[in-house]
């Protein structure tokens, strides 16, 4: 079986009480202070994982240099639902079939109201990824989807940046982009694209119904495929000539002008 390691108080305490991940172990510093540490020995307690105290530089080794905070825990991969949606793939034989996620989403998505989707386009950064899940769930997104290749993955890097909300995200990779925007708007999502150039002010579009935003890279912006399958291009107001914003910061102010437009229609 694969592990992961994941470092630091956060990510394994999150993963945890996320419940999605097996673990073979946790190793915890014998000089480490045990009064943070005490919801995590209760709840490896509880769930049989066994827990072990070890001297500081094994944790150092294990590590591989990543602060650690005197507690490292071995886990299976992070669970992710994938839907591959290139023609091309499953003409050649390929078997994509559609995860529970999506069809539940394609299922519900003419029927059920607010449905909120994050569409990310090529974030390399770690950090990045981070900061955007832990946005996404605190402003109640239902999904997350990554495209499979030129993009960072759902790995204990991005946990450890998330401090750990990626453990309870709903994350979805797909192969095609594009494709999949086509399948989702033919089940009654609204797909819009954060862009610099976009006609469309954030203050101004309507973003209470069915929605999905799009996030592009932090080098290119949205790839010009993906961007021609958005319904609308929404930029955001920028001051002092400055023409860009790091993207999870531009993703946060679009994911909470949807909250607060579904807070005024409530």
């Amino acid at each position: 079986m694969t592990y992961e390691i994941l470092c630091g108080v956060h990510s394994v305490l999150e993963a945890i009480k996320a419940g999605r991940r097996s673990f073979s172990g946790i190793y915890i510093a014998k000089e480490r202070t045990l009064s943070r540490l005490n919801e995590i020995l209760d709840l490896a307690g509880k769930n049989r994982t066994g827990v072990e105290f070890v001297p500081m530089d094994f944790l150092d080794k294990m590590s591989s240099g990543v602060k650690h905070q005197g507690i490292i825990a071995k886990a299976t991969p992070f669970p992710v639902s994938k839907a591959g949606t290139d023609p091309k793939e499953r003409k050649a034989g390929i078997d994509f079939k559609a995860t529970k996620a999506r069809i539940d989403l394609e299922n519900t998505a003419r029927n059920s109201k607010n449905k909120f989707i994050v569409v990310l386009e090529s974030i390399e950064d770690p950090h990045n990824l981070g900061a955007i899940i832990r946005t996404a769930l605190c402003a109640g997104v239902d999904q997350i989807v990554i495209p499979k290749d030129r993009a960072v993955q759902p790995s204990p890097a991005v946990s450890r940046a998330s401090a750990g909300a990626m453990e309870h995200a709903d994350i979805l990779i797909v192969t095609n982009t594009a494709s999949y925007l086509r399948s989702i708007k033919k089940n009654g999502m609204w797909v819009a694209g954060l862009d610099a150039q976009g006609e469309t002010p954030l203050f101004s579009a309507d973003l209470s119904g069915n929605i999905a935003i799009v996030v592009g890279g932090e080098h290119q912006g949205i790839r010009p495929l993906v961007k021609k399958e958005c319904d609308f291009l929404i930029s955001l107001p920028l001051a002092h000539g400055i023409t860009s914003l790091n993207a999870s910061v531009a993703c946060g102010i679009a994911l909470y002008e949807v909250v607060r437009q579904r807070a005024r229609i409530s």
